[in-house]
């Protein structure tokens, strides 16, 4: 028998619902995709395309148990997770989606508890589900985490505040993870952090990833997330898919004029610069011959599609 896959979206529709003087606002429209288990899937799109609000539905976060609760509501289509359809899922459905779905949000070091130590923080997700889990049990689980995302267990009687951003933000990647899920949606993960802890939290989840039976949902503008640590990305544009498949295919040959663009914005400066008519090239190129015997030079391409060298 073939397993479950990991996520199932079809045609998905999503919309805010009016409030007060708000009016409804359609989030997303005609979304699909399959995710296979052991399969990790990429999100990027321009502000407001809707990226989020598909991370929050799929990781059950924000669908609303009863129809007078706020957030958004599943319009059309459906969206299924681990077998448990998403559309009329009633509140034990949505307990159950959440314990097998761990979720990183949007700048989620600020989401710490500060007046907890990491290992609180780490723990309160099991704790929230079982107040009477041994709490010595819990303190080793804590500490198996902070080893899975690369930090010291000196860190486990700290507070947040005496974090640096970058390991906040491990420790909360580790509060996600600490119930074992078999999903992982995380928003943004490398936003935010200095380059060098960027590098380790992309491999990590580039370790993830090559677990069989974990998958993960993986929203980012960070072309080395997608590349080093997805399968297959999807683009949004202003809620709809204009783009899906591995992203360097996607890049390769556009099919929508936003992902043309994007593929445009992403490639380095002296590849773009490359398509640009350029003035007295000839000439210096000559020139830069003639350095070239003395002393090894590199070069940038100016924005006049020049040529720069040190």
């Amino acid at each position: 028998m073939s397993p479950v896959p990991a996520i199932v979206v079809s045609d998905l529709s999503v919309e805010y619902p009016a409030r007060g003087p708000s009016a409804s606002c359609v989030a997303l429209r005609g979304v699909s995709f399959h995710l296979e288990q052991g399969q990790v899937l990429g999100v990027l799109g321009e502000t407001g395309s809707g990226k989020s609000t598909l991370a929050q539905v799929l990781a059950g976060r924000v669908l609303p148990a009863r129809a007078s609760d706020p957030g958004p509501r599943i319009s059309g289509g459906e969206a299924s997770v681990l077998g448990h359809p998403l559309r009329k899922a009633r509140k034990r459905d949505l307990a159950e989606v959440t314990f097998h779905v761990g979720y990183l949000p949007q700048e989620a070091a600020a989401t710490l508890e500060p007046s907890l130590s990491v290992q609180d923080n780490v723990t309160l997700p099991i704790f929230e589900r079982d107040e009477r889990y041994p709490r010595r049990t819990a303190g080793a689980r804590a500490a198996t985490m902070l080893d899975t995302v690369h930090l010291p267990l000196s860190v486990l009687n700290k507070y947040p505040y005496e974090l640096s951003s970058g390991q906040r933000q491990r420790v909360a990647l580790a509060r996600a993870l600490v119930l074992g899920p078999s999903i992982l949606v995380a928003d943004e993960p490398t936003a935010g952090i200095d380059a060098t802890v960027r590098d380790a939290v992309i491999d990590l989840l580039g370790q993830l990833r090559g677990h069989p039976d974990f998958s993960a949902v993986v929203v980012s503008h960070d072309l080395a997330v997608l590349r080093r640590a997805t399968d297959v990305s999807l683009v949004l544009q202003g809620g709809r898919p204009v783009g899906y498949g591995p992203i360097e295919e996607v890049l390769a040959d556009p099919t929508h004029p936003f992902v043309a663009g994007l593929a445009r914005a992403l490639k380095p400066p002296a590849q773009r610069a490359e398509r640009r008519p350029q003035r007295g090239a000839t000439r210096r190129a000559a020139v830069a011959s003639e350095s070239a015997g003395a002393t090894e030079q590199t070069g940038t391409v100016d924005e006049r599609g020049g040529v720069e060298t040190r």
